[in-house]
């Protein structure tokens, strides 16, 4: 296993980064996997050097984050590896139960804390902005779960790069902890990441962690294979909304790259994203084993400089995708 640090951070973290909507409770998604069919993925991340685990609290609401305490409480030294979690999302649909309140995101960490069986949450996230709350009571709250040791670090997910640079100068301005991470959706078939969000983070220090690193399976299987053989594959509105709209050169691409060196296309697609500067680690999501393998594989493939080209020559500009 490759490891890096987060950002301009000194925290260490795997250079992939095992993703924890998967596991949870199937009758919130058809593709999650139970607690049982889940533990597996744990012990290979860990057996093979992952110390980095991204869950939220709205996945399974909430029974994810249990089912990845329960497996790294048990399984790993807590002390050597980085949870990370988030929140913003509804829990249900009463009042004060989602978005970015200094109310709500208080006691969103506190559960997502006993959820987690944990003291301190390494990596708190916000989920996306919230439009109703102002930044600076967002951040003022994020502040206070810093002092209280609740907290180490915090990051962002999917947002426009203007408003997550405001939020970095209010923290700046009023002393405050600044977001450490993005966590945004990036990969070969979405790039608009590179127009203002990877240049910012690279200038302020944060790292990069992105979601969907694979394009919610496209870049894993030759443009005849639409969808996959996972239930997810074949069951995922997201995914239909996310890349209504496919430059299928890419995936092209993938294939002959990946076919004239013998290895899966999940590597490939991973190893481009390995490759950008700015990126730390991708968040990967796995209900097979193969997928833990591919990741941890693409650690190890340099892509020539005309591979590169022929993966990013097919690309055409996207509508912003959050």
């Amino acid at each position: 296993m490759q490891y890096t640090t987060l950002g301009t951070t000194g925290l260490k973290v795997s250079r992939i980064c095992l993703g924890c909507m998967s596991y949870g409770n199937p009758k919130w998604r058809e593709w999650v996997l139970d607690e049982a069919a889940a533990q597996p993925f744990f012990k290979y991340a860990l057996d093979h050097g992952i110390n980095f685990f991204d869950t939220a609290n709205m996945y399974s609401l909430g029974v994810s984050e249990e089912v990845t305490g329960r497996a790294l409480r048990s399984m790993a030294k807590l002390d050597e590896i980085v949870i990370a979690t988030k929140a913003f999302y509804p829990m249900n649909d009463r009042p004060n139960m989602s978005g970015l309140s200094r109310k709500h995101i208080v006691q969103a960490c506190e559960a997502s804390l006993k959820r987690l069986g944990i003291e301190t949450i390494d990596l708190y996230q916000i989920h996306r902005l919230d439009p109703a709350t102002p930044m600076e009571e967002t951040l003022a709250a994020l502040d206070l779960l810093v002092q209280q040791g609740k907290v180490r670090y915090i990051g962002a997910s999917s947002a426009p790069a203007w408003k997550i640079m405001r939020a970095l100068g209010t923290s700046d301005r009023r002393g405050w902890p600044r977001f450490v991470s993005m966590q945004n959706h990036y990969n070969l078939l979405y790039r608009e990441e590179e127009r203002e969000m990877i240049p910012l983070c690279g200038e302020e220090g944060l790292g990069v962690i992105p979601w969907s690193p694979l394009a919610r399976g496209l870049l894993t299987r030759p443009r005849a294979q639409s969808k996959g053989e996972t239930v997810r594959s074949t069951s995922d509105p997201v995914a239909d909304r996310l890349y209504a709209q496919v430059d299928w050169e890419i995936v092209d691409a993938a294939e002959k790259v990946a076919s004239a060196r013998g290895v899966p296309m999940a590597q490939i697609g991973l190893a481009w994203l390995l490759s950008k500067r700015e990126v730390t680690a991708p968040i990967v999501g796995a209900t097979k084993l193969r997928h833990l393998e591919d990741a941890i594989a693409a650690l190890d493939i340099q892509l020539t400089t005309e591979e590169i080209g022929s993966l990013e020559s097919g690309y055409r500009p996207k509508s912003p995708a959050f």
